[in-house]
């Protein structure tokens, strides 16, 4: 169970990043849903061009990125410009987040699958209204690591200020306790069992 997000924050303060930029297409054809973090924003934080079978050690740091520079490479949270994670629907992106280290992604607002995406993998969005999503990026700009998420009380707390953010209870349940698909299913499993079981009485045919 998870009550709080807390650490560092990154700002990545570009509007309308896809899932492109966030995981390129090369990186999309492994099969597995973990091992992604070192292609987060790929194209942005390497010197050559790489795929699954290239090392990144062997492709050079792009030391002006920000996710590449002490203490940043070890965010928790990431500030986004608007729109983040527009374009295509693809999952490789939240899990290329989530294998980075970060536990929650703050912006104006998301792509609607991504951000759907995002509770499915126990990655955080907020979505904040322009001037709180400025109060909060100007307080980070000042100290990176003092901002924390309250996920019971839906609400972030920098400095002596607070702000309540909105998000539908069973999305953020999920991030709390740490629940997939599969899981929110295996909750219901008693009745799909009774449903099964009088489905075959009235049709035991099929």
């Amino acid at each position: 169970m998870k009550d709080k997000i807390s650490g560092i924050a990154a700002q990545l303060l570009i509007d309308n990043i896809d899932t492109d930029q966030i995981i390129p297409t090369e990186f999309l054809k492994s099969i597995k849903k973990y091992g992604f973090g070192d292609y987060l924003f790929d194209g942005w934080r390497y010197l050559k061009d790489g795929d699954l079978d290239t090392p990144v050690d062997q492709r050079g740091i792009r030391e002006d990125f920000i996710l590449n520079q002490p203490p940043y490479n070890q965010a928790k949270i990431l500030l986004a410009g608007d729109n983040f994670g527009c374009g295509s629907s693809r999952e490789h992106a939240v899990w290329a987040l989530r294998d980075f280290g970060i536990e929650a992604v703050l912006a104006t607002s998301f792509g609607d699958i991504f951000y759907n995406n995002c509770f499915k993998n126990n990655v955080l969005a907020i979505k904040l209204k322009p001037e709180e999503f400025d109060k909060v990026s100007s307080f980070v700009s000042n100290d990176p690591f003092q901002l924390s998420i309250s996920l019971a009380n839906k609400q972030l707390e920098i400095g002596d200020q607070k702000i309540i953010f909105d998000i539908e209870d069973s999305l953020i349940q999920r991030v709390i306790h740490d629940l997939d698909d599969v899981d929110i299913t295996l909750k219901e499993a008693e009745a799909i069992k009774a449903f099964e079981a009088k489905h075959l009485t009235a049709k035991p045919w099929l």
